[in-house]
């Protein structure tokens, strides 16, 4: 039986320190083993190494010099360091040092020591790394040039299987393994790869895609009919795509990277559902449709977070709604004000069975989509340009326009930043006209009194120069 044996033993068996051992074991000269984290000997491989160095067998490695890189870092700093901002490139204050393929500097650590650390790309990735054994200037920029080297060899990036691996196979792996995984809207992009990525682009291989060939397919996707917004998207998933291929290894760098995006400033959507049209709205939809139009209006929830709301979300004691599965992650609270607390009462009346708010008659589970029904009620209403999120930009408006600050409406609508919000507190048209329309009775004085002369004396001066008969 090959018993196993600890460092200790080997040390008093050899007659050396552990710390001899633990070396003979890194370089590979002793054969070694790990269990359950520590490290042990098969005691016939301690055997054989004793006979081997008894025997005066040395290994050929241990004959060899040791392998020590001498830099004449003065020499080499005239030669390729930069200077910034015509400064000299080295100065008692300087913590950073470029070499043009890379920079050296000094990085602060938590417990407030400086470490050496190197700033260098790879095919276009940045990349920062702490040198651990690193003690001197001239050891840091060693090892930056060992990563260069590195880079160049294409170590860190290996190309071999980015040859063979076709876009399509590529596309099948990110829905598979990463879309399906982590994203609630995986069906869109799944659409977008099956329908057009991969008609154009087909059997190519991914090392063989450039940006031209990126452009030409968002040619294509405008020439079929597409918005630009759609565009974007098309591209903001390819660039996601050969992101992962170039962390997994398939892809040398991103083709889509330096293709730019449409702006988008001019498909900003401004409509806001007038009390009328709310009126006409609500007389026009059937009766499932009405309470989660209600609903929208009262709460600003979006579509998805008001079909799959649940009766656990409510409180009815603190009169608030939880909402669950939001657009940002993050769940948040609203508020539930009288109109909205009289009818959610009605819905636990008329399906106190259901676990949803608004279940399905047939079904009683969550509806699926209500897009057909709410197109068919603006047409039977007469409305037109409405869409469903209008009724979320129509929640935000009312708020404001009774004197909401925008904070609270930002809480409200679950955004992270105000400029988000900004886009939803458009002031309605009947607004903007009385603002403007404050301004016709100050105008209309003016132009009368200047319009008119004032006698002083002999002579008649006009009071405003800029409004005479001449």
């Amino acid at each position: 039986m090959n018993r196993l044996v600890t460092v200790r033993e080997v040390g008093a068996l050899l007659s050396v320190h552990p710390k001899t051992i633990y070396r003979w074991t890194k370089s590979g000269r002793l054969p070694s083993t790990c269990v359950y984290g520590l490290l042990r000997f098969p005691e016939r491989e301690v055997k054989r190494f004793l006979e081997e160095r008894t025997l005066g067998i040395t290994d050929p490695a241990m004959l060899l010099p040791k392998e020590k890189i001498t830099l004449d870092l003065a020499a080499f700093d005239r030669l390729h360091l930069k200077p910034k901002g015509g400064k000299s490139a080295v100065s008692r204050g300087t913590r950073r040092w470029n070499y043009g393929f890379g920079s050296v500097y000094l990085r602060k650590t938590k417990d407030g020591r400086d470490r050496w650390a190197i700033d260098y790309k790879d095919r276009g990735r940045r990349i920062r790394e702490v040198i651990q054994e690193a003690r001197t200037r001239g050891e840091a920029l060693i090892a930056l040039q060992k990563r260069i080297r590195d880079c160049f060899a294409g170590r860190f990036h290996p190309a071999g299987e980015n040859e063979s691996m076709s876009f399509a196979r590529l596309a099948d792996t990110y829905i598979d393994d990463y879309a399906k995984v982590k994203k609630r809207s995986w069906k869109t992009d799944y659409y977008l790869v099956e329908s057009s990525m991969k008609p154009f682009f087909g059997s190519i291989t991914c090392g063989k895609i450039r940006s031209l060939d990126i452009e030409r397919y968002v040619k294509h996707r405008l020439d079929e009919g597409v918005s630009k917004a759609t565009a974007n998207r098309c591209v903001q998933v390819l660039r996601r795509m050969f992101n992962l291929g170039i962390e997994w290894g398939y892809l040398a760098e991103n083709p889509a990277s330096k293709v730019k995006l449409f702006s988008e400033k001019d498909n900003l959507k401004e409509r806001i559902l007038s009390e009328d049209e709310e009126l006409r709205l609500l007389n026009a939809s059937p009766v499932h449709l009405r309470p989660i139009i209600l609903c929208a209006l009262h709460t600003g929830m979006r579509r998805g977070e008001i079909l799959g709301l649940r009766w656990d979300q409510i409180d009815f004691e603190r009169r608030t709604i939880r909402v669950e599965r939001t657009k940002s992650g993050k769940p948040r609270f609203i508020d539930i004000n009288r109109t909205l607390l009289e009818l959610l009462r009605r819905q636990r009346v008329d399906d106190p069975r259901s676990e949803f708010v608004f279940p399905s008659n047939r079904t009683g589970r969550a509806f699926v989509e209500v897009s057909k029904a709410f197109k068919r009620a603006c047409k039977l209403a007469s409305i037109t340009g409405l869409r469903f999120h209008d009724l979320r930009h129509t929640f935000a408006s009312r708020l404001i326009a009774r004197g909401a600050d925008i904070i609270t409406v930002k809480e409200l609508l679950g955004h992270s930043s105000v400029r988000i919000t900004e886009r939803y507190t458009h002031s309605q048209s009947e607004q903007r006209r009385q603002a403007v329309s404050r301004l016709d009775a100050l105008t209309m004085s003016s132009l009368a009194r200047g319009c008119h002369a004032e006698p002083q004396g002999e002579k008649k001066i006009p009071a405003n120069p800029y409004f005479s008969m001449n």
